[in-house]
């Protein structure tokens, strides 16, 4: 009878013990956040991704009664700081904020970033990408497509400004050489502002990069907005999209996106809180006034942005890869 008694409370504790780590994560995502909360940007202070780190940082600090702080750990594509918070306990405490260059190409152009998004992170929040613009130098002459497909032939080569090698500038160039036979010459820069620069002083032919970047050659009348890459934009709807002017890479359908993502084991009430919250976002004033700032849409929510990700993943992936470069 003692053995017997004794098995029995044996197995009547091993299941309590078992049952512990469950109350414990309820307890701790009811408590989120119990103290002050670091949101990584991974890109340097000033810029649109540190500008929307802060806006929705400073709301959620609002919301929860706790103090976000934004730690700007730019460099490597997004790599380092994505690789700190991947490292961060899952907790809640640690947020990344990043945009998909971060989340997306980093695995077709690094060899080891660090991190390995669908292992470590957990997406939570995204904004979709605006639509990206192509600017052509005033003196070409370019009005559309049709007209810059017909510089290209009759030129031979076109030196095309990107903010970067890999990026979606770079693969626009690389499916348009593509699909006419044009020989679109890459000029990569180290960011918007000097490529529309070399726009504005007659080293580029054309340029694409965001429409309140590009304000600098526009509104100086350096440059004529000839197609926009995905989406149309709100401030020019009289410019059509690549695919409506013609052009039929699926890489022409994907827009990108900003947003925040945690460690991979935070739990998922705590993720599903923190979705709230930026959705949630949209509706304050400054919130809204960064988003209009860069043209961009709403934040959405968890389901919705994880969905996006797997949609656009592919064709990013075919896309970057066919440019054949090695990863670096």
């Amino acid at each position: 009878m003692p053995t017997h008694f004794n098995r029995r409370r044996f197995i009547a504790a091993g299941t309590a013990a078992a049952a512990m780590p469950l109350v414990s994560r309820g307890a701790a995502a009811q408590a989120w956040p119990s103290r002050q909360i670091r949101m990584i940007c991974s890109y340097p202070a000033g810029g649109q991704t540190d500008l929307l780190a802060r806006a929705f940082g400073e709301y959620i600090s609002k919301q929860v009664g706790q103090t976000v702080v934004v730690e700007n750990k730019a460099g490597a594509s997004g790599s380092i700081g994505a690789a700190e918070v991947a490292r961060a306990a899952p907790d809640g405490h640690t947020i990344l904020c990043s945009i998909s260059t971060t989340y997306v190409m980093n695995r077709a152009m690094m060899k080891n970033p660090g991190y390995d998004m669908d292992k470590d992170l957990t997406l939570v929040s995204v904004i979709p990408g605006a639509g990206l613009l192509l600017v052509a130098s005033p003196k070409l002459g370019i009005k559309n497509l049709d007209d810059f497909i017909a510089f290209a032939r009759r030129s031979g080569k076109v030196n095309f400004g990107t903010y970067s090698a890999g990026s979606a500038p770079h693969m626009t160039i690389n499916e348009l050489n593509k699909q006419y036979g044009l020989i679109i010459e890459p000029i990569h820069y180290r960011g918007e502002a000097p490529m529309w620069t070399g726009l504005a002083e007659g080293t580029l032919d054309v340029a694409m990069g965001s429409y309140t970047a590009a304000q600098t050659v526009l509104q100086g009348d350096r440059g004529v907005v000839f197609a926009v890459h995905t989406k149309k934009v709100d401030a020019i709807p009289h410019v059509k999209t690549l695919p409506e002017q013609g052009a039929t890479s699926k890489f022409f359908t994907v827009s990108g996106f900003s947003g925040w993502a945690l460690p991979k084991a935070t739990p998922q009430p705590i993720v599903d809180r923190l979705s709230e919250l930026c959705v949630a976002a949209n509706n304050d004033p400054k919130v809204k006034e960064v988003l209009a700032t860069f043209v961009l849409e709403p934040a959405i929510g968890f389901k919705e942005s994880n969905a996006l990700y797997q949609r656009e993943l592919p064709v990013w992936m075919e896309a970057a890869q066919s440019l054949g470069l090695p990863p670096a």
